[in-house]
This record gives structure tokens, C-alpha cells and sequence, in this order.
């Protein structure tokens, strides 16, 4: 992972946030090249939701929400985690994630649960702090992980008459927008809502570098449907997404499906697309796929007195749908899709060439344009206008900063799969040449000579 981290900051795509003051542990800014990989990941599950189905729609809904909105969910009273104090270091824990290192699950248990165990290690003088060693943890207490704030004047106390949330979770704009939804765009079940936007969580303890952070943006779909068609749509989802991945690059290796065994209260079934992170001990969640059945919207109808059901015009049955929801981090996909394309290869000196081996569609700059020489003006002018021809249908770049070599590996590192060099031939020192230029593949390091008017469509043909 440290060479992840090192490649991450180095080549611009990820940040310490507020690094100048000292950082803030779980929260990461996005440079230049993170900026632009984040949205391809994002423009690539939108096209997969929305552009090439008939039964997906879109949604933007709003950050803050009505408070009640939570108390519906479920979140103001359930939304916690359990956690312990390092009475020495003054450091701070999950407990769940204590236990698990001593092969005790207390995923979803109570907090009595959670302190039996805690006492067990404690009597066995076992309970050490992770972070100083000393036996000085306090007993575990329920610590909420909803961000809360205010609206309109200041106040110095949050309560529950002025508070307001920051979003644990999309979802929940998708369930309150689900009526207007029905009654704008007229879909007709089973049909899915999609989007794309910042949640919030108070996390304990932030680690993992951006697998587990404080702010983050979530990919989620609500697929809603009949109760008989659950388990239809269930698996259909599943195929659906599983193939999202080998799409990308992705393969049957290095992900797996995690069956939940212990389910929440509303929940029928529950799988987790696991990927096998190199630097994160092995697999670990990148999204999950759950049937939840009608509480949801069963919730918010009671909670506010709004009739959110849906009427059947070829039944004439009137019921509120069940849910099969497709929940994935955009932070965790840009982890992943990074370390799986993550190479070294030894060169022919002896050097180890490192590079980004992403998915055409999903790297940040799809061709780079190099002079070969930066003090050859008739180069860099030819170079520039090859450049500004490309950039009006690619994402490019213009690098003549060191020698050719050097170019090459800046852009291998931040994974661009083409790389154009304008040369001498390119001017027309051999004739036979004029107006073509080499065009150097990433993955195989092999050289091929283009006519500049068939550039385009060469690396157009090679993304697809």
C-alpha cells in the first residue's frame, strides 16, 4: 500500500486534506489526475445505470435533508458504532475491530456483548492499546456516526428542535424523491433510480488510507419492484454488476461474492462484491447488493403521512414496492481499480519501470504529445498543433519537460495508454514520413508510425 500512497501523491491523484495544518485523519483531497480518474469511474457506472437501460433514472438530490428523514431510517437512534479510549494516549477505537483481532466477531451486536468480550481479554491481560500498549481501554460506549450541523442562525448546542445531518448515505434522497419521481417520468415498474453524491460519516477510527474515510462519495441504485420479483431481480443485478467489473478490467480472479449471514431486521438478503486489495490484506467490500424489501418506503410514508405507494394500472393493485439496492464507493472503485492496475517490469538496464495498466476508458489522460526535442522550435510547434487538434476529442496533454525517456515514464505512471512523439520524419526529413508521427503503446512498449490524419481514429478504435 505504501507504494500506492507514494504513486497517489507524487503524480497528483490524491492529497492529505489541509496537509499545510497537519491533515485531518479520514479525509483526502483529489489533485489533477485523481480528479479526472474519479470521473471517469463515475461517468462509467452512469453509463451503465442510465445510458444503456430503459428502466434506470437519474437523480441529484440534496446533502441536507429533513431531520425527520433520519428518524424514519432509523439513523438518529441506530446509527452506531461501539467505541473505546485509550485512557494513556488518549487514542481512539472501534471496538468491533479489536475483537475481530482476536477472531471474535461483534459486527451488528449489542454493546453488553461487545464489553463481555472486551472483559474476557481484559481478565486475560490481553486488552492492550493498539497504538501505545498500555492495558488502559475503557469500556466500550455507543458512538453515533452522524455528522450533524445547523441551518439558518448559528447556535453553540445541537439539539433535536435546531439540528440538522449531513447524509449518512444517498439512499435516502432517492426514497424521499421516489413519488415525484413517479409522477414526472412516469416509469413503470420494476424500474431503478440512480446517483452519484457526498455522504457523511462520523468514523471512529479512519484507516485504510481513502477505503475508509470521513467524507466520501457513494454510486447507488434503488431498483424497485414486486415482492415476487425479488429474487429475480436480485440475481439480475448481480450478474449485471459482477460483469460491470470484468468490463473494466477487473478479473473473476480478483474479485469474489460475500454472502451476509447476519442481516438487518428489514433485509432478505445481502451480498458484497469483494476485490483482493494487494495492500489491504486480502479481500475487502467495494459494493453491496441488497434486498430490502418495502421498509424503506413503508418508513417514510408513515413518518411523514405522504401515501408513497404505487398503482398498478394493468392490476389495478395498489402496494408499496420492494427494494433491491446496488451500493458502491467511489473512493473504494478508484482504490481498486489503482491497485489492480498497478505494474513493475524490469527493463532491459536493469531499471524498474513502474506503470498504471487502467482500462482505456477509465485513465485520466488518454494521449500525451511530445516534441522529441523541446529547443527545436519547428518541433514544439508541430508537436502543439498535433496537440490542439487531439485535445478538442481526448483528453490530452502536451509534455516537452526532459528528455523522451523521462516523458514516458511521467505518463506511465499516471497510466496513459498512448503516447505521440513528432520528430524530424514528422517535418519531412524523410519524405516518405512526412506527417506521421510514433505512437507508443503503454501495456507493450511498442512503437507503431501514424499519419497524423489518422490519428484520431486510431485512438478512438483503440479505447473502445
Amino acid at each position: 500500500m505504501e507504494q500506492l500512497i507514494s504513486l497517489c501523491k507524487r503524480r497528483g491523484f490524491v492529497f492529505p486534506s489541509s496537509e499545510i495544518y497537519g491533515g485531518m485523519a479520514g479525509v483526502y483531497d483529489y489533485g489533477h489526475y485523481g480528479t479526472l480518474l474519479k470521473d471517469n469511474i463515475r461517468s462509467a457506472w452512469l453509463r451503465h445505470m442510465i445510458q444503456l437501460r430503459e428502466d434506470v433514472v437519474g437523480l441529484d438530490s440534496a446533502i441536507f435533508m429533513h431531520p425527520t428523514t433520519w428518524k424514519a431510517s432509523g439513523h438518529v437512534d441506530g446509527f452506531n458504532d461501539p467505541q473505546v479510549d485509550c485512557r494513556n494516549c488518549k487514542a481512539r477505537f472501534r471496538a468491533d475491530h479489536i475483537l475481530e483481532d482476536f477472531g471474535v466477531s461483534a459486527d451488528k451486536t449489542s454493546i453488553d456483548f461487545i464489553n463481555l468480550e472486551l472483559n474476557k481479554l481484559r481478565d486475560q491481560k490481553k486488552l492492550l492499546c493498539p497504538n501505545c500498549g498500555k492495558a488502559e481501554l475503557t469500556e466500550a460506549r455507543v458512538f453515533s456516526m452522524m455528522v450533524k450541523s445547523n441551518l439558518g442562525s448559528p447556535v453553540d448546542v445541537l439539539d433535536e428542535e435546531n439540528v440538522v445531518y449531513l447524509r449518512p448515505e444517498t439512499c435516502g434522497g432517492i426514497y424521499l424523491e421516489y413519488k415525484n419521481t413517479i409522477d414526472s417520468v412516469h416509469p413503470k415498474l420494476p424500474f431503478g433510480i440512480a446517483q452519484v453524491g457526498k455522504a457523511f460519516r462520523n468514523e471512529i477510527a479512519a484507516r485504510q488510507f481513502i477505503f475508509r474515510t470521513r467524507e466520501f462519495e457513494q454510486m447507488e441504485m434503488q431498483y424497485f419492484h414486486k415482492k415476487e420479483q425479488t429474487k429475480d431481480v436480485f440475481e439480475r443485478w448481480q450478474d449485471a454488476r459482477w460483469k460491470w467489473y470484468l468490463t473494466y478490467g477487473i478479473s473473476n480472479e480478483k474479485i469474489r461474492w460475500f454472502k451476509h449471514e447476519k442481516l438487518a431486521h428489514y433485509a432478505s438478503e445481502a451480498y458484497d462484491i469483494e476485490y483482493n486489495f494487494s495492500g489491504l490484506d486480502g479481500f475487502k467490500e467495494v459494493e453491496g447488493i441488497h434486498a430490502r424489501g418495502d421498509w424503506d418506503l413503508s418508513q417514510h410514508s408513515k413518518f411523514s403521512g405522504v401515501d408513497l405507494s404505487y398503482f398498478d394500472e394493468e392490476t389495478k393493485e395498489r402496494f408499496i414496492p420492494h427494494i433491491v439496492e446496488t451500493s458502491a464507493g467511489l473512493a473504494r472503485q478508484f482504490l481498486m481499480f489503482i491497485d489492480n492496475a498497478y505494474q513493475e517490469e524490469q527493463t532491459e538496464n536493469g531499471d524498474t519501470r513502474v506503470f498504471l495498466k487502467l482500462h482505456p476508458a477509465l485513465a485520466p489522460i488518454k494521449c500525451a504529445v511530445f516534441p522529441l526535442l523541446k529547443n527545436k522550435p519547428e518541433l514544439v510547434a508541430k508537436a502543439r498543433e498535433v496537440f490542439l487538434s487531439l485535445r478538442t476529442k481526448f483528453m490530452c496533454e502536451f509534455d516537452d519537460n526532459g528528455n523522451v525517456g523521462k516523458r514516458y515514464r511521467r505518463q506511465d505512471e499516471i497510466g496513459t495508454p498512448f503516447c505521440v512523439v513528432v520528430d524530424f520524419d514528422t517535418l519531412g526529413e524523410n519524405p516518405e514520413l512526412l506527417d506521421t508521427v510514433t505512437i507508443r503503446d503503454r501495456d507493450t512498449g511498442e512503437q507503431e508510425r501514424v499519419a497524423i490524419s489518422e490519428l484520431e481514429s486510431y485512438i478512438e478504435n483503440k479505447l473502445k
